[in-house]
């Protein structure tokens, strides 16, 4: 194949300890400070919001991708929200405004930027991650940490890349903004955004989709375990979808990119069939 924690010191008031001190924080999910009002943590918790998943993994009506559906609750409907204000932008710019002013994801509170997208529009190759890292969300960019370098030297092992204007690949994620403590995004979570991701598909108008890993999956599919959907075609919004490895879970296990490389083949064979 042709690609292959903080330590804290002594107690000082020092900034850079401070600043040490916070980073550590951060990495352990921490998202607020202290609130300025007492909390009753002895209080009963508001009943969660029940979110069932179809049974079908088949399309929705509207041939979308895959729904995961949020059962009523009070208060304005998140999903019914993202649903107008995607439906409301003309092109990319306004998609990504858009998904800015959009406030129904309380991710957003965490984040230090919108990670929207990278690579050149009108792709034949559209990349969707399930959410950005540390690294993403500092810089506002998807997949340029370890694991976005290592997405880079794959596709690049078949002619393709974020800035290869004969050649180009599209890269975004499920969600624009960092889960605390690099969780996995929620189901509501993952509902709320997909009017977001089903519009930027169609403005991108890719002609393949690759869903890298199992969030992804869930999201386009309504499907998870990625070792028994990788390399298998599927469908979603009317197009071939590919189910990959995530480049993270390549780097933890290095004897899977036999795979991935296999499944490199077969994307290419289908774009040049």
């Amino acid at each position: 194949m042709p690609w292959g924690g903080h330590i804290v010191g002594p107690m000082s008031d020092s900034a850079t300890y401070l600043r040490a001190l916070l980073e550590w924080q951060v990495e352990l999910g921490a998202t607020e400070a202290i609130c300025d009002a007492p909390l009753n943590r002895f209080e009963a918790p508001a009943a969660p919001v029940s979110l069932t998943r179809p049974a079908s993994t088949a399309p929705s009506p509207s041939g979308g991708a895959a729904a995961i559906v949020m059962q009523p609750h009070d208060g304005p409907d998140p999903v019914a929200q993202a649903r107008t204000a995607a439906a409301q932008a003309d092109d990319l710019a306004e998609l990504r405004a858009a998904m800015a002013a959009f406030d129904g994801c309380e991710l957003k509170k965490g984040a230090r930027n919108l990670v929207f997208a990278d690579g050149i529009p009108g792709a034949p190759v559209m990349i969707i991650g399930d959410s950005p890292g540390r690294n993403e969300d500092a810089a506002g960019k998807p997949f340029i940490g370890q694991a976005g370098q290592l997405l880079d030297r794959m596709f690049a092992a078949i002619g393709m890349g974020r800035e290869m204007a004969g050649s180009p690949i599209y890269i975004t994620n499920i969600l624009p903004w960092q889960p605390p403590g690099n969780r996995d995004p929620e189901p509501e979570e993952i509902a709320m955004m997909m009017p977001f991701v089903e519009r930027h598909i169609e403005l991108v108008a890719p002609k393949v989709l690759v869903a890298m890993g199992n969030v992804s999956c869930l999201a386009l599919l309504g499907k998870k375990g990625i070792t028994r959907l990788r390399g298998t075609w599927d469908t979603a919004l009317g197009l071939p979808v590919l189910p990959m490895f995530h480049p993270a879970y390549l780097l933890r296990n290095p004897a899977a990119k036999r795979d991935a490389w296999h499944d490199l083949l077969q994307l290419q064979a289908k774009l040049r069939g």
